[in-house]
């Protein structure tokens, strides 16, 4: 492995510098290939014979003009794979149930844009127009029983294109039982017609075959450092920095209890913890989260705050703050861009 990507023995400093064409890898004899087989198998038990072509990008995504998926890079490697999670925490697709869920997503856009259903007017009157603009941020209801839940961030809320994957992915799901599970929610309806509308899909032929790679790793000039730098500006954006009230709350500045342990060190000792319980609750990724704890940290040296009472409750305490602001921050309007997968 290490002699066909020289690269692989890199120090990070130095694979940072290495330009994304340069890494020439492949899905073709990686895990990210069995899992693609185990979609078709999955299409093949629901009758659905057609197939997208897969490429190795920078990051997930389906065209409209060409039926098929692209794979971020760093799935396709396991030193890669290391990289990404020192760099963004978060390994998006990382793991095999997190990669199906990711294809079934996918595989919904690359159906919809093969047999051009967003052209269909119960299509329409179900999801929405597809032609309607990305916005550049939404507002999601968690409580919303009109959509599916599937991808995290309550995605299929996002634009009619990405409800019509996530209700698609809910629905090609082995073992999922969403007739149970959506029992009662208008989203039963989508389901319903999504069941309907791919017993016809598997007696069709597509109207868009041309096969296209679009952004192949191949062509991208730029350098993994370049890359991640765009990354992280994107996963860190603004987020609230009214801290102060809530953390006077939690933690105390008064000078009698200067013996208390600081409570930006309670904080740093508990801080993986509390990235991934949260992410886990909201949804919200990893690196956003650290970006928040590292504003909290310095806040709370600034205030002199110590960590004083019973550590089990100031961690249950502060667990609750950090998931109130994430969700706070979920519906600001400041909200980063939108993120396509």
């Amino acid at each position: 492995m290490s002699k066909r990507y020289p690269w692989a023995k890199l120090p990070d400093k130095d694979l940072l510098n290495v330009k994304m064409c340069s890494l020439h890898v492949k899905v073709e004899g990686t895990w990210v290939e069995q899992c693609l087989k185990a979609l078709f198998e999955e299409l093949e038990e629901r009758g659905i014979k057609f197939k997208p072509h897969v490429w190795v990008s920078d990051e997930w995504f389906s065209p409209d003009n060409t039926p098929g998926i692209a794979v971020p890079f760093y799935l396709v490697h396991p030193r890669l794979m290391q990289l990404e999670r020192k760099k963004i925490i978060d390994v998006e697709g990382g793991t095999y149930a997190s990669c199906m869920r990711i294809l079934r997503h996918e595989m919904g856009h690359v159906i919809q844009n093969a047999f051009q259903l967003h052209r269909r007017r119960r299509w329409q009157q179900l999801f929405g127009a597809a032609s309607k603009r990305y916005p550049r941020y939404y507002k999601p209801n968690p409580a919303s029983r009109k959509f599916v839940q599937h991808l995290r961030l309550w995605y299929a809320q996002s634009h009619p294109a990405e409800d019509f994957a996530e209700t698609f992915a809910v629905w090609l799901t082995p073992r999922s039982q969403w007739r149970r599970r959506y029992a009662k929610w208008p989203a039963l309806k989508k389901l319903e017609y999504v069941n309907e509308l791919m017993k016809e899909v598997a007696r069709a032929r597509p109207s868009m075959t041309k096969r296209l790679k679009v952004d192949p790793i191949s062509r991208l000039t730029k350098t993994l450092a370049e890359h991640y730098e765009a990354k992280t500006t994107l996963y860190t954006a603004e987020h609230p920095k009214t801290y102060d009230r809530d953390l006077t709350r939690i933690f105390s500045d008064n000078p009698r209890h200067r013996r208390s342990p600081p409570a930006s060190r309670f904080i740093r000792r508990h801080r993986a913890h509390l990235r991934r319980t949260v992410a886990q609750w909201t949804g919200e990724y990893q690196l956003t989260l650290d970006a928040v704890l590292d504003d909290m940290i310095g806040r709370c040296r600034e205030l002199k705050l110590r960590a004083r009472g019973s550590q089990r409750q100031l961690l249950t305490d502060f667990t609750v703050l950090l998931t109130a602001k994430t969700v706070h921050s979920l519906y600001s309007p400041s909200r980063r861009e939108w993120i396509a997968l």
